[in-house]
This record gives structure tokens, sequence and C-alpha cells, in this order.
């Protein structure tokens, strides 16, 4: 008998059980509809993904445990495998439950707990210790859950019990590469298996991770048989007949900048949105980044709930008064100009004393960023919007940024992009409808801090910046490696210096988006008290 299995690619919200049963009820009522026997559920949906420390808490399983119950009680004619935290004989599991029938019909655990790159789950959890193999409708599923396929092992037991089809439950989050990195290990599950497995994926934003959906199913043969779209909630059917998949709608991948660009875009719409913000202010520059940041919040929030805000100084160049004016033109966002020499002025006098005999330094350029800041988050305070800062992956990795100036806000959008990718993206962005102007792309980059000031005055050219902190950062290479691929040896041991600096800058920096396989957040834990140094 076919087995028709519904993947249920949602967007739950951590700690929201009530609202996550409630979506999953609605998945499953549409899935019947469609005629589904089976819907399948990602990881840990009931309570959202990753629950972190509520997970030490008793009555967050008891929680847990209830909305579970209430659910069973409350599915339509349909099998649905729930992903949710169990806790049992006092141990607690990353479990997947059947319910059908109104009823509990088996549970799995987790047999390999991750606890790499921006996962914890053995400070949470036990292992499970054996497979799980349910019959539905005839046909014989195995149950895994996420880090159980990425190696050997899990997916082979279930074989050994008897399955005929392996259901993978995940909360997998996206960095560049991702996509194509699950579909390999999976394929790789399947030649060792022979298996045809089905792979549901969460959509959505949590903190300062993406989870991109992009769920998928590959036949016995390892061939893509049905593939859903990122970024978005998805509910997509796969049927099983005659021991294997049967060939359904594959999405289109996107491009690499069209993917990194909607992962950013729904980091922020959920971070806003989870967390309750009216809307997002932001300070225009008159560079790349700002102009980035724009288009990224319009996009995720509407021009109607963001908020463009210049604050010109004597340094301000009138081509980044004219270009930023345009842009809010194009953006159709509300637009403010502040001017800050006045502030600027008031607090020379202020430190004149402090200051007598000392040369003017960065100080006073910093003090420039930090009334740009105290502006932006007196507006925040006013308003309740929250003020979306606008540095790099490039500047945060060497502190080419000032606290409680241009790092003042609540969400980094673009920590986790380099600069040279920033380029790209505005670019990518510029092809689905013009809205960054061309000379806000095409002129060098600066601070404005001080007269004919550009990036490069304190800094190696970006594409240079950009490539060292990528192989000292996340591919974990050594100076001499990066020195040993044509790189001067002064340009390493600088940007290394200042990389290593400036970790009591990044850990006061906000939370941002991840989108690569090392960002500076849950998988960057250096020391900022820290005397070792590299040997070159």
């Amino acid at each position: 008998m076919p087995l028709k299995i519904a993947i249920a690619q949602i967007n739950a919200t951590v700690g929201d059980l009530a609202g996550n049963a409630a979506r999953i009820l609605d998945f499953a009522e549409r899935a019947q509809q469609q005629g589904a026997d089976l819907l399948l559920t990602p990881e840990l949906a009931l309570s959202g993904y990753p629950p972190e420390d509520l997970l030490l808490r008793n009555d967050f399983y008891a929680a847990c445990t209830g909305e579970l119950n209430s659910l069973a009680s409350r599915l339509p004619g349909i099998s649905v495998l729930v992903g949710h935290p169990e806790k049992r004989a006092g141990k607690c599991y990353n479990a997947a439950t059947l319910l059908s029938g109104g009823e509990r019909r088996g549970t799995y655990h987790k047999q390999r707990l991750p606890s790499y790159e921006v996962f914890d789950e053995e400070r949470y959890f036990e292992s499970g210790s054996g497979p799980c193999v349910l019959t539905i409708n005839g046909v014989r599923c195995g149950i895994n859950i996420c880090a159980d396929v990425w190696e050997a092992g899990a997916a082979d037991r279930a074989r050994a019990a008897g399955a005929e089809i392996l259901l993978v439950l995940n909360a997998s989050p996206y960095h560049i590469g991702k996509r194509e990195r699950r579909t390999a290990v999976l394929r790789a599950r399947v030649a060792s298996t022979g298996l045809p497995m089905v792979y549901a994926n969460l959509a959505g934003g949590q903190d300062e991770l993406v989870f991109d959906g992009g769920s998928f199913a590959l036949d016995s043969r390892g061939e893509l048989c049905r593939q859903l779209p990122q970024f978005a909630e998805d509910l997509g059917l796969v049927e099983f007949a005659d021991g294997d998949l049967i060939a359904g709608e594959i999405a289109e991948a996107p491009c690499r900048e069209a993917e990194v660009y909607q992962a950013l875009v729904l980091g922020v719409r959920d971070y806003l949105g989870k967390n309750g913000f009216p809307g997002a202010i932001i300070g225009l520059s008159g560079g790349i980044d700002s102009a980035l940041t724009l288009c990224i919040a319009v996009d995720a929030l509407g021009a109607d709930k963001v908020r463009a805000v210049m604050m010109p100084s004597p340094y301000t160049a009138e081509l980044s008064l004219s270009e930023s004016r345009e842009m809010v033109r194009l953006l159709g966002v509300r637009y403010d100009e502040i001017p800050i020499e006045a502030a600027m002025t008031t607090f020379a006098a202020l430190l004149e004393a402090q200051f007598a005999g000392l040369a003017a330094d960065t100080t006073e350029e910093n003090l420039q960023a930090r009334i740009r800041g105290t502006i932006l988050m007196a507006l925040s305070n006013k308003t309740g919007s929250l003020v979306l800062t606008t540095g790099n992956k490039s500047e945060m990795a060497v502190g080419y940024c000032t606290l409680y100036g241009d790092m003042a806000g609540g969400f980094a959008v673009i920590k986790d992009i380099v600069k040279t990718l920033v380029y790209r993206l505005a670019r990518w962005r510029n092809t689905r409808s013009y809205v960054i102007p061309e000379k806000i792309i095409t002129r060098p980059p600066s601070a404005e801090l001080k007269p004919g000031q550009t990036d490069q005055d304190s800094l190696p050219p970006y594409a240079i910046l950009d490539d060292i902190v990528e192989a000292y950062m996340v591919k974990e290479l050594s100076p001499r490696e990066i020195i040993a691929q044509g790189h001067s040896p002064a340009d390493v041991r600088r940007v290394v210096h200042l990389l290593k600096i400036s970790e009591y800058k990044r850990r006061q920096a906000p939370v941002g988006i991840r989108v690569t396989q090392r960002g500076f957040g849950k998988d960057w834990r250096y020391p900022i008290t820290n005397r070792y140094r590299d040997p070159y």
C-alpha cells in the first residue's frame, strides 16, 4: 500500500508551545486534505530550536509533555511525527513521537548529540540507545533526528531493524554551502543503507541562527525526488510506493547571493517579529554597509516599518547626503537628517581642559560615532523600534568599529558578511530593482570621521583582509600557512594581531545573523584575556 508523506517545513518559535502546536495542527489538517497519511515535522518542532537553557528546567519539560498530549487529542485522522524534548526516568532526550488516533504510538530518542559549531546538545540531552521502526500504513518507517544521519551508525541500525524508508527530523541551521552539504551527506547514508530518505527541516530565524528549510527527499538510488524551497514555510508531499519514493516537484535553487540575501531578510523579519518590535531604525552614512542594511530591512519588514536617519558632521561629503536622499526616495522610507556639529562642539568644550596639550586622534573620531549612537538609541527608546547596526564581518574582525558608537544597537544584520560579499549582495539586490545608487557602490569606503579619510588608510585592501580573516578564523589555518598561500607576512601579522586584540569589542556587540560556517557568535569562543601568540 502506498504511503503519502507530507513534509511540514514550519517556522517554530522557541518557547511558544501553544503556537507551535497550533502550527503543527494546521499543517496536519492541510496535509490530510491533500490525502497524506503521515505528517513529518522538524526536530524539536513543538518547543522550537534551540531551546538552550530552557532545557534545564523541569517545568519546561512538563509543559512540553502537556502540549504534546493536547495536540494528540486534537489531530485529525492523520499520523503525525512530532519533534519534542522529553524527560523520562530522570533523563532528558531529544525525541520524536508518532501521534495517531489520539495516542502516542512510539518514541525515538536522538542518538548523536552534536557539540560543535553552534550546537551544545551534550549539555542538555542523553543519547538514545537504539533504533525505532514504526509501521505506518503498512510501511516500516525508521526514524532519525538530524545529526544521526551525518555519520554512519544510526541509519544502519534502522535498516537492520527492518526499516523500508528513513524519516529524518531536522533543525539544521543555514550557512553558505550547507544545502549542498546536506544533500551529499544524505546521499552517503542512502548509499550505505539502500533506504530512501525524507528530510524535513525547520524554516525561520532564531536569534543569530537562520533555518533555511530546503527540505528534500532522496530515492533509494540517491536521486533527488522532492525539494522544497528555502527560507519559507511550506508543505510538500512525497509518495512511497513499491519500495521507493516517487519523483515529485523540485524547487529551483537560488544563486549564492540570492540565498544569502534571503537568509538575512528572514533573520531580520523573525528577530523583530518574534520579539515584538514595531519597526527598525537605521543610521545611514552614505556608504555601502548602511545601504545594504537598509535594503534588507525594507525587504524584511516593509518600507512603512523602517526609518532611516542621516547624521552629517562637518566631514560628511555632499555625495553621502545626495546619494542617501536618493536611496530613501527609491525605497520610500521615512528619512530624517540630524546634524551633529553642535553636539561635537559641545563635547569639545566640555573636554577642552581634560584634553589640553594632547593632539587630536581617534578619540575625537570616536566621539562622533558615539554621538550618532546616542541619537539612534534615543529614537529607539522613544518609539520602541529597534536600531539595526550596519557593521560588517571584516570590520568586526579587526575592530574597525566604535564601542557605544556604530556598534550601538539591538541587532547586527551584516555582522557575518565580509566586505567583499557586501558589494556582491548590493549588486545582486539592484538586479531585482534599482534601489542602491551606483555611486554608493563605486565610491571608496570611508568612515568620514576626518578629512579625506578612507578605510584603506587603516586596513589592507578588503580582498586581502577578507581572505586572511577567512583563512585564520573559518579554516583555522596558522599564520605560516596563510603566508604560504601568498599573503605578505606584514599583512598577515597585522590582521591576526587586530583580530585578537578586538575580542573585547566583539563580546559587547549585538547579536547578529550567522551565514558562514563560523561567525562571531555562538561558535567563536576565544578568551579576551589571552597572551598566546601564534608562531610565524
